[in-house]
């Protein structure tokens, strides 16, 4: 059995309560899945950390949109086709403005969630942006006793496209290649005997990363390999529904889901 564990963003700005965009209760889920990575150690056998990488300058950061006033929205405001095109949002850089209007009807189009405005979170280079303490310091034991090295994946540094999932973008953009599929990434998974899943949000990260993963990998059983841990993520306040669609939506497909404590017995009855 190889069993690798995928961790998605666990990161200062999204995990610690003073995080520019705190998911309430990702701290005590953090703090449960580096239990469970002390307590599994040698029997897990890679792990994958995604690193969400904003800069300030972003589409879904307030400092990219303005209003008639000249003023920026507020966070968790919510930009759809009509608010771009009737000019309730325009573009603080005028030239973006065609741009971003195509973006907003891309998201549309391929189904993607609507535009958010988030705080400005993650950015590289800050505090926010590295990974929570109590985890990362499971993760340096890990390779400490593997002698093993984490595979760390940043995404979303690409300041014209929300990159929720770590494999492709919400609209690739085609003339950057780190927002299109990422298929090295992907590949790199195909081997994996059991893939268990944890990270922040559940609501959006999380959710995209694992819907983009089974739809894309040259495996249509392998939504059977993958185990979800319900206590290792939470919900972005006010998307509850979404994860719990989510989770819904994974299990019909196969998805096994479980807690961090019960893991070592869900594994065990794999083997």
């Amino acid at each position: 059995m190889r069993i690798e564990l995928l961790i998605i963003d666990p990161q200062i700005s999204f995990c610690d309560p003073d995080g520019e965009l705190f998911v309430p209760g990702a701290d005590e889920d953090m703090k449960r899945l580096a239990t469970m990575i002390n307590r599994l150690k040698s029997k897990i056998d890679d792990i994958h950390v995604t690193l969400d990488s904003h800069h300030l300058f972003d589409i879904s950061h307030p400092i990219y949109w303005k209003d008639s006033n000249g003023k920026n929205p507020d966070p968790f405001t919510i930009i759809s086709v009509s608010d771009v095109e009737n000019a309730v949002w325009t573009t603080t850089i005028p030239s973006l403005y065609k741009r971003a209007l195509a973006y907003v009807k891309a998201l549309e189009a391929n189904g993607r969630d609507p535009l958010c405005i988030w705080p400005p979170h993650c950015l590289i280079g800050s505090d926010g942006h590295a990974v929570v303490p109590e985890l990362f310091d499971a993760l340096i034991e890990w390779e400490r006793t593997q002698i093993a090295m984490v595979d760390y994946v940043t995404k979303g540094s690409n300041p014209f496209t929300e990159h929720y999932g770590v494999f492709m973008a919400d609209v690739p953009q085609s003339n950057d290649p780190t927002t299109q599929i990422n298929a090295k990434f992907l590949q790199s998974l195909e081997n994996a005997d059991r893939l268990i899943v944890a990270g922040e949000a559940g609501s959006h990260c999380v959710k995209f990363s694992l819907e983009d993963l089974i739809d894309n990998i040259n495996d249509n059983s392998y939504a059977e390999k993958v185990t979800l841990l319900t206590d290792a993520m939470s919900p972005v306040q006010g998307f509850e529904q979404n994860q719990q669609d989510f989770i819904d939506n994974m299990v019909k497909k196969g998805v096994k889901t479980a807690k961090t404590i019960d893991i070592r017995l869900i594994l065990s009855n794999c083997s």
